[in-house]
């Protein structure tokens, strides 16, 4: 009996396993991505009527553009030209990060220091981003310090300011906590300021990013040889308008990658942290 048991239950078909989570999770993608989706589909929409209505070649279509995009995109050139001046961006934010995490924490917990720093801040904001670009060009000359140092710049600020706020957001018995048991400032940077200081820098350089792609295009037009920038003035000096706005949607692309696959992940991250943290 047991045999034949065995048997049977050996012919039955095995069941595949239930597609619940799957579809769940297809659903969630769904509800997230549909929104962007709907975005691009309007912009697409609303810039073919202007192209049509307009019957210039100095708005075209949109056919002719993602003709245009596709053809530096699957080449492998605006990958190139765009991984240039990512690096570019990259060092000239860690220089700034660099510069702001000190600067930061030390006009959060001193007086003196918040007003001694306050009018170069002040200044950092307002300066244009075009200003460092031609001062940088003037003083470096065609060479990498140009934009590394025109980002920093031109970031800084912002920083600065994220980093300011992360250190004043600290909890008043944290800071009590450090006076009495007198721990080591190595101890409470590194367990205490930089995991709250966390989230604060991740928005910062959510924003920042964008400060410095205004920065480095202009300094790539005025004094490089290579880059998104430099690909961006050769279109327009041959009055290529699908030319400009295939690079300018390729960089696009770029910083929708680096949002989804860095910032946010980063951001959720910090959460996570926050939360177990009030737990």
């Amino acid at each position: 009996m047991n045999v034949k048991n065995l048997t049977l239950d050996s012919a039955r078909p095995v069941t595949a396993a239930p597609a619940v989570p799957i579809i769940r999770r297809l659903r969630g993608t769904w509800r997230r991505m549909a929104p962007q989706a709907l975005f691009f589909a309007v912009l697409m929409a609303a810039w073919e009527i202007m192209a049509i209505q307009a019957d210039s070649p100095l708005v075209p279509g949109s056919a002719a553009i993602a003709r245009e995009f596709a053809g530096i995109t699957l080449s492998g050139f605006a990958p190139a030209e765009i991984g240039i001046t990512f690096v570019r961006m990259s060092l000239g934010f860690l220089l700034a990060l660099a510069v702001a995490l000190p600067i930061g924490i030390l006009t959060a917990v001193s007086r003196f220091a918040e007003r001694f720093f306050e009018p170069g801040i002040i200044l950092g904001l307002t300066v244009p981003g075009l200003v460092w670009a031609l001062l940088c060009v003037i003083w470096f000359g065609v060479s990498l310090a140009s934009p590394v140092v025109a980002v920093a710049l031109g970031v800084l600020p912002a920083l600065i300011i994220s980093v300011n706020q992360g250190v004043r957001s600290l909890a008043h018995e944290l800071v009590e906590m450090q006076r009495v048991f007198r721990l080591p400032t190595h101890i409470v940077l590194r367990r205490i300021w930089l995991p709250v200081l966390y989230s604060f820098i991740i928005s910062g350089c959510r924003v920042g990013f964008s400060i410095a792609w205004k920065v480095i295009v202009l300094v790539e037009i005025f004094g490089m040889s290579d880059g998104v920038g430099y690909q961006l003035n050769a279109q327009f000096s041959t009055q290529n308008v699908e030319g400009v706005i295939a690079w300018t949607l390729s960089f696009w692309a770029a910083m929708l990658i680096v949002e989804h696959g860095v910032f946010q992940p980063l951001e959720r991250h910090a959460n996570r942290w926050k939360k177990g943290n009030q737990a």
